[in-house]
């Protein structure tokens, strides 16, 4: 794990840091060949460039984000809000995740990309990559 997001992680509440850990080792392992760093202020995984998941704190909560989730026709994942192509869910227990669903997620991000990493060169308008 890079410092950086060992960092982010350790600042968290335990409970929240238990959810972060986890979440990182199920990203990690079934995106190995996905860039990571904190970007944002927060872990973020990259495939050529295009950023595909992440976690966040919010308030009371770490927040799961699939940039291109909103097109995984899944029903626990919760779109955003305005134009983009984003989905997310929460956890306050570390519990509350299900494995198996985040590697079904996870293939599908693979699988399924709108390309953000060129969204602003194209004036907020996306583009499906894959």
């Amino acid at each position: 794990m890079k410092e950086e997001i060992r960092t982010f992680n350790d600042s968290q509440t335990k409970d929240e840091k238990e959810i972060c850990d986890l979440l990182y080792n199920v990203i990690s392992q079934n995106l190995p060949e996905a860039e990571n760093k904190i970007w944002h202020a927060h872990p973020v995984w990259f495939l050529e460039g295009n950023p595909i998941v992440g976690y966040s704190k919010l308030k009371g909560c770490i927040r799961l984000f699939f940039w291109s989730g909103a097109s995984f026709d899944e029903k626990d994942l919760k779109q955003g809000t305005g134009k983009f192509k984003d989905a997310s869910i929460r956890y306050t227990n570390v519990d509350q995740i299900k494995i198996e669903d985040i590697e079904r997620w996870l293939e599908k991000a693979r699988n399924i990309q709108w390309d953000y990493r060129n969204v602003i060169k194209r004036k907020g308008k996306l583009e499906r990559l894959k």
